[in-house]
């Protein structure tokens, strides 16, 4: 051990780079996370932790319209988000963690937002999905768009109940005129 209570054997937390956006032309309603989590990044799925409710949530908005599933048709889960008109992309593009908690986010890299709007002339709601990423809301309210911060979705939002999300995701995704 080290004189600060540290294993010597202790590593920096490494780069670690995000995911590509989801989004086309029809995108009403972008989702913005902070940073994929370690799961996610291992199977380059935007929500792949099996505990996180994203998904279980867009699909108890449309019970009707199956979801694809994740392990062996991820592009047919970003084609159904499309054909909703929800767009997905991290706040981050790149940062230093160790672990998935955002709390653990060092020397974060934000997304060249501007940049993506010329993607999505529909855009008309965007919404930070937990607490990290609605912190760097300056950087969408800049654009005129309604913003929201959304509970998360992470398995770390104990606090929340099922219910109590998919209500506050069904409002969001009413105002952007999807249900």
């Amino acid at each position: 051990m080290t004189k600060q209570g540290q294993s010597a054997t202790a590593v920096a937390p490494q780069r670690l780079f995000g995911l590509a956006p989801i989004v086309d032309s029809r995108t009403r309603l972008l989702v913005r996370g902070s940073f994929p989590g370690a799961a996610s990044l291992a199977r380059q799925q935007y929500y792949a932790h099996p505990q996180n409710h994203f998904w279980k949530i867009l699909q108890a908005l449309w019970p009707e319209q199956p979801l694809p599933d994740a392990a062996s048709d991820y592009a047919g889960r970003c084609r159904w988000l499309l054909e909703r008109g929800i767009g997905l992309w991290d706040v981050y593009a790149s940062c230093e963690r160790t672990g998935s908690l955002d709390s653990a986010i060092r020397a974060a890299q934000v997304n060249d937002f501007a940049a993506l709007l010329h993607r999505c002339p529909q855009l008309r709601v965007i919404a930070h999905n937990g607490g990290e990423s609605f912190r760097q809301s300056h950087g969408t309210i800049a654009f005129g768009l309604p913003v929201c911060r959304l509970p998360s979705t992470s398995p770390a939002n104990a606090s929340w109940s099922f219910a109590r999300k998919l209500a506050a995701w069904r409002e969001v995704v009413c105002s952007a005129g999807l249900l």
